[in-house]
């Protein structure tokens, strides 16, 4: 799975997933440009990516804000020249009952999560589009196609990025761009991390108890690894055929899902 000679963007890649697959595109040969709100970590991803041999740049991205999102695409260019590959990563979570679920945690949640690939999509499309090839991967949750109790916000976002994605793939498709999603379960990063301690902080129950709670809920009994996502973007990503489009692939570790 090789991308010699094409450029992608990956944003919320300063930790977890994101700078998981911000190594596997680059491993693969891409030039990357590494994005997301703490510089200082981005730099770090990408001087350690160039000191292998790699090229990968940093740049500063808040993605509910559009005209941070505008700076990324000019930034990109200027480093890469046309994007071939998008990688809307960035994202939150929260969890509380329905009740106390405010306006204003449900607005963040739905700007983040959903309206910054919705921007980011339209700031990197036109050129995929003009030269006729483009891959998008949106990473959304397992969240975005089932229910859960007290994640109403989240997972109402991560099912409007899933809708988004479809609705993409099936207008762009047939210009040569595809669009697709990943709905990872929980997955080993510092967002996980901060959910046990939430749930610690409003139920009282341990973290043992809490992360025991979660991994009840993946079918191999473990919270998947970063690179077992960053390997499923990268598959979706060298499609060369175009053929995968409009997908929503789940990763958690167990087996036989449609």
């Amino acid at each position: 799975m090789r991308l010699d000679g094409k450029t992608a963007v990956v944003t919320g890649g300063g930790q977890g997933i994101g700078a998981a697959v911000v190594r596997a595109l680059a491993d693969a040969g891409a030039s990357v440009v590494v994005s997301g709100r703490t510089l200082s970590k981005l730099e770090q991803i990408a001087e350690e990516l160039r000191a292998e041999g790699r090229n990968v740049w940093a740049a500063g991205c808040d993605v509910s804000d559009p005209a941070s999102i505008l700076r990324l695409a000019a930034v990109a260019k200027e480093k890469l020249g046309p994007v071939d590959i998008l990688v809307n990563n960035a994202g939150i979570a929260h969890s509380a009952p329905i009740a106390r679920t405010s306006l204003e945690d449900w607005e963040k949640m739905m700007r983040i999560n959903a309206t910054g690939a919705f921007l980011c999509l339209q700031a990197f499309l036109p050129d995929m589009l003009e030269r006729k090839w483009g891959r998008i991967v949106n990473v959304a949750s397992m969240a975005g196609l089932t229910g859960a109790p007290y994640i109403i916000a989240y997972t109402a976002s991560k099912h409007a990025l899933v809708g988004l994605t479809r609705a993409a793939a099936a207008e762009v498709g047939k210009h040569g761009v595809t669009v697709n999603a990943v709905c990872p379960g929980y997955v080993e990063t510092p967002m996980t991390e901060a959910t046990i301690e939430n749930v610690v902080r409003k139920t009282g129950k341990s973290a043992e108890e809490a992360r025991a709670a979660i991994l009840s809920t993946m079918p191999a009994g473990r919270m998947i690894q970063p690179d077992e996502v960053a390997t499923a973007v990268l598959a979706l990503v060298t499609d060369e055929s175009g053929r995968r489009n409009g997908e929503a692939v789940v990763i958690d570790g167990g087996e036989g899902h449609p």
